[in-house]
């Protein structure tokens, strides 16, 4: 006798976060492709330069991980602080901070520091600044209500002049005075076995450093209390102060860690990417990387994948001067694709609508094919099977 299963009855599927953000990449994609049309270019043309620069060959694609390697962690950055309800927009300032005090170090260390403690050193010394750098933030949001955007905002140029003063001050190359003296490889997140294993592109280190932040962001979110009590703080403030958790200690907490990643940001930038840093530059990244998060879900996974794609995009772009496309086409593209993201709401409840009519439908085949039978004693292949039949059914309705 056949054994029947209490099946659960049918439901309307919701729009993951996964299909919502594929829909704003390609909706931007194809925003993209009118545009180079509208100029009288070929799209595809356009398209597959983009990728021919970044993912070519072996060299280009170990760029385009290098460039992404910032993204990554800027993603992190800012999904973090999300995750506690505040807006990290002080993470370029963070980044400063991280690159030039590690710059510092890289500069001043002698080469006769074992190499695995030299970069334990810049590590820690980087996450440290940086994390300082974010706390500043979460300290006047927690005691004085100051909001997290106005103090991040003027933090990011107090560390530009910072790294404007510090450079002339401590690094300055004599040569060229806006920028600072090259660092020397081996104080650098560069690796030799990498090097030659991407055909001497800019990957370092600071890549393996982002994916081990991935995890453990992932493991402090999804695992442990305090990523519950940060998420209860940004789901609800006052229902999470209620329920005895400590709001203001959960806010100085999740800006210092977004503080941490962006410092790190910086030491893969500036010690790792590149081996200078710049007078009067702002980093881009510190704003990229909202958009790195937003698109990611401001999850860790979806973060790492959004912060690839943006590198590719960012790193192809050059090559599509040999088409006649200006490049400004790229950022355009990350643009629209941002601008789709964040109107999250309009593309979740078109996919709902076409979700519910599926639904409506597989309901209402499955009530012809029935003949009276328990819905709740059917297996899932019955189920299948009735549906089916009864489409076949409206179909033959239809037609009559």
């Amino acid at each position: 006798m056949k054994k029947k299963v209490i099946n659960k009855p049918l439901e309307a599927r919701k729009a993951s976060p996964l299909l919502v953000s594929l829909s704003a990449v390609f909706l931007g994609i194809v925003a993209g492709a009118i545009l180079i049309g509208l100029i009288g270019k070929n799209p595809i043309a356009g398209f597959d330069r983009i990728i021919f620069g970044a993912l070519s060959n072996t060299r280009r694609i170990g760029n385009t991980l290098g460039m992404s390697t910032q993204l990554i962690l800027i993603g992190l950055s800012v999904a973090f602080a999300f995750k506690t309800g505040l807006l990290n927009i002080g993470a370029s300032g963070q980044m400063l901070m991280g690159g030039i005090v590690a710059s510092i170090l890289a500069y001043y260390l002698p080469l006769s520091v074992p190499r695995p403690l030299y970069l334990l050193i810049v590590i820690a010394a980087s996450a440290i600044v940086g994390a300082l750098w974010g706390f500043i933030s979460g300290l006047l949001k927690a005691k004085f209500n100051v909001h997290e955007v106005v103090s991040a905002i003027m933090l990011n140029w107090t560390a530009y002049w910072l790294v404007y003063d510090w450079i002339q001050r401590f690094i300055v190359d004599p040569t060229i005075v806006v920028k600072s003296k090259p660092i020397a490889d081996v104080h650098t997140l560069r690796a030799d076995w990498i090097t030659k294993l991407t055909g001497f592109s800019t990957l370092n280190y600071g890549f393996i450093i982002a994916i081990a932040c991935c995890f453990i962001i992932w493991f402090i979110l999804e695992k442990t209390t305090l990523g519950f009590r940060l998420k209860a703080v940004g789901s609800n403030r006052f229902c999470a102060e209620y329920a005895g958790i400590k709001v203001e200690r959960s806010i100085m907490i999740s800006m210092a860690v977004a503080g941490a990643l962006a410092g790190l940001a910086g030491l893969s930038y500036y010690c790792g990417y590149s081996n200078i840093m710049e007078m009067g530059k702002m980093p881009n990244e510190g704003f990229d990387g909202i958009a790195v998060a937003l698109l990611g879900n401001c999850s860790p996974v979806g973060v790492f994948f959004s912060a690839i794609f943006f590198g590719i995009l960012k790193m192809g772009r050059g090559s599509l001067a040999a088409t006649g496309i200006p490049t400004e086409i790229a950022d355009t593209i990350i643009a629209t694709i941002i601008y789709f993201t964040a109107t999250n709401v309009i593309l979740s409840n078109f996919w709902n609508s076409l979700f519910k009519k599926s639904f409506e439908k597989k309901e209402m085949a499955l009530s012809l094919a029935l003949n009276g039978r328990d819905p709740s004693l059917l297996t899932k292949e019955e189920r299948k099977a009735l549906i089916r039949e009864g489409k076949a059914k409206m179909k033959n309705k239809e037609a009559k």
